[in-house]
C-alpha cells in the first residue's frame, strides 16, 4: 500500500498552499516560457487545420487554471482564424483560479469573439455532466495542460474527450516529459510519494505506451526547460520549502516526511539523472513534452 494514505497528506488537499508553492516553481522554472515558445512557434500550424471551414468553434480548456496560457492559445487561433467566434468551456475545479481567470478576460478588450463558459468542476465531473445533459455537438479543439495527474483513470479521461472531437479537431495534452527528472523522481519513489487517489505520477511516456498499444498515431513535440531548485538544499528556507512540498506533491514535505524519505528525495533530486549543478545553483530538468491526438477514426 501506499504510504501517503498513512502518514503523508496531498498537497492538493490544502488549495492555498498549493497556490503558494506552484507560484514559486512558475518563478523558479521556465515551465510557461518553454509553453509558450510551442504555442507561438508550433501550435499555429496545427490550429490551422481546424474547423474545416466553419464559421463557428468549440473548444475545451481542461484544467485551465487562471487563463494565462490559454488565452495565448485563443490568440494564436484567432489569428489563424479572424472571421471565427468561438465557443469555450472553461473547466477548472479551483473557485480562486476561475475568479483570476473571470479578472484576466475583464482586462482584455480584443475577446468579442469569444463566449466564455465556466465551469467550477474536474474533467469527471464534466463528463459525468456531459453525458447527463446527453450534449451532441462536436469539438474542434481540447487542450489539458498539465492536469492528468489529477484524474483517476488518465487513459479514460484522454478517451472520452478525444470522443469529442469533432471533423478536423485536435486534441492537445502538455504533461512533464518521461525523460525528465519528474519522471525519474516519480519511478523511484512513487509508493513513497503518490496519492493513490489520483494518478500523480503519470508522464508523456505513460501516455504514449497506452496510445501506442492501442495502435493510436499521434505528434509528439519535446518542450525543454528547467527550474532553480537551489533553495530546497537550505534547511528551513521559505520558498525551499514551498519547491519540495511541489515537487512531491506532499503537505508540508520536510515537517512530515520521514528523516529517510526526506534525505533519500533531496540526494535524488540532485543526482545527475535529475539535476545538473552549475555555478552553485542545481538545476532540475522540468523538460515537457506535447502530444497531439487527431479525432478518433
Amino acid at each position: 500500500m501506499c504510504a501517503m494514505a498513512s502518514s503523508l497528506r496531498s498537497l492538493v488537499n490544502d488549495d492555498s498552499r498549493y497556490q503558494k508553492s506552484f507560484q514559486i516553481f512558475l518563478e523558479r522554472s521556465s515551465e510557461h516560457q518553454c509553453m509558450r515558445d510551442f504555442i507561438h512557434n508550433k501550435l499555429p500550424d496545427i490550429l490551422a487545420s481546424i474547423g474545416d471551414g466553419k464559421s463557428h468553434l468549440n473548444i475545451i480548456g481542461v484544467g485551465s487554471g487562471a487563463g494565462e496560457i490559454d488565452l495565448e492559445m485563443l490568440s494564436e487561433l484567432h489569428k489563424k482564424h479572424p472571421e471565427v467566434t468561438v465557443d469555450n468551456e472553461v473547466v477548472e475545479p479551483s473557485c480562486q483560479q476561475i475568479n483570476n481567470y473571470k479578472v484576466l478576460v475583464s482586462q482584455k478588450p480584443d475577446l468579442d469573439y469569444v463566449k466564455f463558459h465556466w465551469n467550477t468542476m474536474t474533467a469527471s465531473e464534466f463528463e459525468e455532466h456531459w453525458k447527463a445533459e446527453k450534449i451532441t455537438k462536436k469539438v474542434d479543439f481540447i487542450h489539458m495542460i498539465q492536469m492528468l495527474y489529477y484524474v483517476k483513470d488518465p487513459e479514460a479521461t484522454v478517451r472520452f474527450f478525444q470522443s469529442l472531437l469533432g471533423k478536423n479537431g485536435k486534441l492537445l495534452i502538455i504533461l512533464v516529459s518521461g525523460e525528465s527528472g519528474w519522471g525519474k523522481l516519480w519511478r523511484t519513489y512513487k509508493t513513497e510519494l503518490c496519492n493513490p487517489e489520483i494518478s500523480q505520477c503519470v508522464t508523456t511516456g505513460d501516455i504514449k505506451s497506452f496510445l501506442d498499444s492501442k495502435g493510436m498515431s499521434y505528434q509528439s513535440y519535446e518542450l525543454p526547460s528547467q527550474m532553480d531548485i537551489t533553495e530546497c538544499f537550505t534547511e528551513g528556507d521559505e520558498k525551499g520549502e514551498l519547491l519540495l512540498d511541489f515537487l512531491t506533491e506532499v503537505l508540508d514535505f520536510s515537517n512530515t516526511a520521514s528523516p529517510e524519505l526526506r534525505a533519500g528525495v533531496l540526494e535524488m533530486l540532485r543526482h545527475p539523472d535529475c539535476s545538473v549543478e552549475s555555478n552553485g545553483k542545481v538545476i532540475f530538468n522540468n523538460n515537457l513534452e506535447a502530444i497531439i491526438l487527431d479525432q478518433l477514426s
